[in-house]
């Protein structure tokens, strides 16, 4: 009998073949399950496919990213008929102020992709990106995971998860040289550890209580699947760095 096997990637950012051949590596199956911690989006050659793909596939479990914040929030407020009556008032200087600081960080890919479908196709992108869950809770191999994108900004051991903000899991980079918890591992993207780690390898990092999995596919680094399971590792290098760097 098949065994049900749970994965976590992160910080995808449109590396869509990538992205596929991680998944053949791992050997992904319907009965699997597969958590991606957020930035799914932006910056390299293929987002939509991505998300396309992700959609597809109901036992893949998004978590969101700084990138699908932002994504989401500047394109709702576009994806809307402009009109005579509300040209002039609809768009805020908050909303092109937004515009701006996402095509600054890698949303134009994204923004022309979206462009191009059609309004029942923009819808179901729109919809599927309100789906992402903030963080996730997972036990597997006799272990408690939290799973979420950058880390826990305000960390307080007290509190419930629920008690911190959204922007408390999305925007801030964790501390990796201290643990959130004693009996649970956090695992976090948005930081590419190769900034983490002293040999600078695009490999993932470990400190207590953290392992940080955005090996910066995107930077021309390589895309990281790591099993819940059993701590195995999983690389594909990177073929098509975006337009970013370090």
């Amino acid at each position: 009998m098949e065994i049900a096997v749970k994965y976590v990637i992160a910080d995808i950012h449109g590396c869509y073949t990538e992205y596929k051949k991680l998944l053949e590596k791992i050997h992904f199956s319907d009965k699997d399950e597969l958590y991606v911690l957020g930035d799914v989006v932006d910056r390299g050659p293929e987002p939509i496919k991505v998300l396309w793909d992700m959609m597809a596939r109901p036992n893949v479990y998004p978590v969101l990213g700084n990138h699908e914040y932002m994504a989401l929030t500047v394109l709702r407020r576009l994806n809307v008929e402009i009109t005579e009556e509300n040209a002039e008032k609809y768009l805020t200087s908050d909303d092109l102020l937004g515009y701006m600081y996402w095509m600054q960080d890698g949303g134009s890919v994204t923004a022309k992709q979206f462009a191009k479908l059609d309004p029942e196709e923009r819808e179901e992108i729109l919809s599927f990106l309100e789906e992402f869950s903030v963080y996730e809770e997972v036990y597997a191999g006799g272990k408690h995971y939290i799973l979420v994108h950058a880390g826990i900004h305000g960390f307080q051991e007290e509190l419930e998860l629920e008690d911190y903000g959204l922007e408390d899991f999305i925007f801030y980079r964790a501390d990796y040289g201290r643990p959130y918890y004693k009996e649970t591992l956090t695992v976090t993207g948005h930081t590419p550890t190769m900034l983490l780690r002293r040999d600078k390898e695009p490999l993932i990092y470990e400190s207590p209580g953290h392992i940080a999995i955005d090996c910066g596919c995107v930077f021309g680094g390589r895309l990281a699947a790591y099993c819940l399971d059993t701590g195995e590792v999983f690389y594909v290098d990177a073929e098509d760095p975006g337009e970013s760097s370090l």
